[in-house]
C-alpha cells in the first residue's frame, strides 16, 4: 500500500456517483528524500537570488515589475483558454478596444488586480491564510466570466476537470463536506515553520492546492499566483519576479501528468524534479530579459540625444513609454507635464528613429507601439 496516496471516495453529483479524490496531508509520507535533490535545489535558489538582485541594475525596477506581471497573467490567462495577447492587454489599459472579446482581457486584468492585492495585504503583515486567499479569489473572480462562480466563497458543490460530465472526469476533486477539512490542513502546512527549504514548499503546496481545487473557478490562475505568494512572503523574493505559466504552458501536457502521477502513484519526486528545473530555467531567463531590455533602452535614449532642442521631450515621452508600451498622445500628455502637440511632436521624433511605430494607420486617436520592447515582452505569448 502507497502510504502517500490518498483516499478514494464515491459521492453523487449530476445524477451520477463517482469516484472523489481526497489527498492525504503534507508533506508527503514517507518523505521525499531532499538529499537526492540538493544539487537542483541549489541551482534553483542560486537562480532565484540572481534575479531577486538583477532588478537592482534596471533604472526603474518597478517597471520591470509592472511589466512582468502583465505577461504572468496573460500566460496564466491562456492556460485556461483565454485569447488575449500582450498588445490586447495594453490597449484595454490605455481604454482602447482589444482585438479579442472583452472578456478575455477582464480575466487577465483581474489576475493582475489579484497579483498586486495579495502582495501588498501580505506586505502589510497579513499572513498567506485561508481568509487572504478567499480574498484573492474574490478580486480574481470579480468581474467578466468568473463573476457567476462565487467569488471569494469555497464551493459548496461538487467540481470536476475535463470532461463534459463527471463521469467522463481526469480527475474529481475532494466532495464539498471534506473540503473544509483539507484546506484546514493545508494551511496547516502553509503555517508549519518545519526545516523543508521554501521552494521544495512552494512546490509542494501548488499540487495540494491545484488537487484540492477548493473553488468553482479560477483555481489554476490562483494555484499558479500562490507559488509567488509564498515565495515572496517567507523572504526568497523581494519582488514578484518569478513566474512559472510560461514553463507550465510549453510543457502542458507533461505538467498535467505529473500533478495526476502525485495522485494515482504518489509520485513527488518526478513533480519536485520537474518544478525545480523549472524554477531554474525561468529565473534565468527573467534575469536575460532584464539584461536585454536595459540594453534597448540605453540604445535608444543614445539615439534620442541626437535629436538636439526635440531631444528633451521625445527622453520624457520615451520614459513614458517604458511603463505603457502602447498609448496615445491623449494618454501620454494627460499624464506628463507636457502639452499634446509637444508629445505629437515626440512620437513622430521617435517614429522617425524606428523607436516607435503607429499601429492603427488612422488620423485621430493613434495607437503607438514600443515595437523593440514589446517583441521582447511577447515572447512566449503569441496566441
Amino acid at each position: 500500500m502507497n502510504e502517500r496516496i490518498g483516499k478514494w471516495v464515491e459521492t453523487a453529483t449530476g445524477g451520477e456517483v463517482v469516484r472523489a479524490y481526497v489527498p492525504n496531508p503534507l508533506p508527503p509520507t514517507p518523505p521525499v528524500d531532499l538529499a537526492a535533490f540538493a544539487g537542483q535545489i541549489e541551482q534553483a535558489n542560486l537562480a532565484l537570488g540572481r534575479l531577486d538582485g538583477v532588478t537592482s541594475i534596471l533604472p526603474s525596477p518597478a517597471l520591470f515589475i509592472f511589466m512582468y506581471v502583465r505577461k504572468e497573467a496573460l500566460l496564466s490567462s491562456q492556460i485556461e483558454g483565454t485569447q488575449s495577447s500582450l498588445s490586447d492587454l495594453l490597449l484595454f489599459e490605455a481604454d482602447e478596444i482589444p482585438l479579442v472579446p472583452l472578456d478575455d482581457v477582464q480575466e487577465v486584468s483581474n489576475y493582475i488586480a489579484a497579483m498586486e492585492y495579495g502582495l501588498r495585504r501580505m506586505r502589510d503583515g497579513f499572513p498567506l491564510s485561508l481568509r487572504l486567499i478567499r480574498e484573492i479569489h474574490g478580486v480574481l473572480l470579480k468581474k467578466g466570466r468568473g463573476a457567476s462562480a462565487q467569488p471569494g466563497e469555497f464551493r459548496r458543490s461538487q467540481n470536476w476537470i475535463g470532461g463534459a460530465r463527471p463521469s467522463r472526469a481526469t480527475f474529481v476533486p475532494p466532495p464539498p463536506d471534506q473540503l473544509l477539512e483539507c484546506l484546514s490542513k493545508f494551511e496547516l502546512f502553509l503555517h508549519d515553520e518545519q526545516n523543508l527549504p521554501t521552494i521544495v514548499k512552494a512546490a509542494y503546496a501548488h499540487v495540494q492546492f491545484e488537487t484540492i481545487h477548493p473553488f468553482l473557478d479560477g483555481n489554476g490562475r490562483l494555484g499558479r499566483l500562490l507559488i509567488t505568494f509564498l515565495l515572496c512572503t517567507e523572504g526568497v523574493l523581494r519582488e514578484p519576479t518569478l513566474y512559472l505559466s510560461l514553463y507550465f504552458k510549453t510543457h502542458r501536457q507533461h505538467y498535467y501528468d505529473l500533478l495526476q502521477r502525485v495522485r494515482t502513484h504518489g509520485e513527488w519526486e518526478q513533480w519536485l524534479a520537474f518544478f525545480l528545473d523549472g524554477v531554474a530555467e525561468v529565473a534565468n531567463q527573467a534575469v536575460q530579459t532584464a539584461h536585454r531590455i536595459l540594453e534597448l533602452f540605453e540604445a535608444d535614449a543614445a539615439k534620442i540625444q541626437s535629436l538636439g532642442r526635440a531631444a528633451s521631450s521625445a527622453a520624457v515621452v520615451h520614459q513614458y513609454l517604458q511603463k505603457h508600451a502602447l498609448t496615445t498622445s491623449g494618454k501620454a500628455s494627460g499624464e506628463l507635464a507636457l502639452s499634446e502637440p509637444t508629445v505629437n511632436s515626440a512620437l513622430k521624433h521617435l517614429q522617425k528613429l524606428g523607436i516607435v511605430q503607429e499601429i492603427t494607420g488612422k488620423q485621430r486617436r493613434r495607437v503607438y507601439a514600443y515595437d523593440a520592447y514589446l517583441a521582447i515582452l511577447r515572447e512566449g505569448t503569441e496566441r
